[in-house]
């Protein structure tokens, strides 16, 4: 399990300090090279300084996609 913790006003907004997570065993394989995935929000590129606040789809997928 990991523990993710709210602070401030998203504690507030959320209604709790923390939550459990189980993530999936094989999430540390895959986001392992941080140079072999990029990501979409809302079906844009993103940067690490890309809000996802509202958004409606976050995607991750290799550099290079086919069909």
């Amino acid at each position: 399990m990991t523990k993710i913790l709210y602070f401030a006003w998203l504690r507030e907004k959320l209604g709790a300090a923390e939550e459990d997570v189980e993530l999936p065993k094989n999430l540390a394989t895959a986001f392992g090279e941080k140079n072999q995935v990029r990501c979409a929000v809302d079906q844009d590129f993103a940067s690490k300084t890309t809000p996802i606040a509202g958004a409606r789809e976050i995607a991750f997928f290799p550099p290079v996609t086919g069909g």
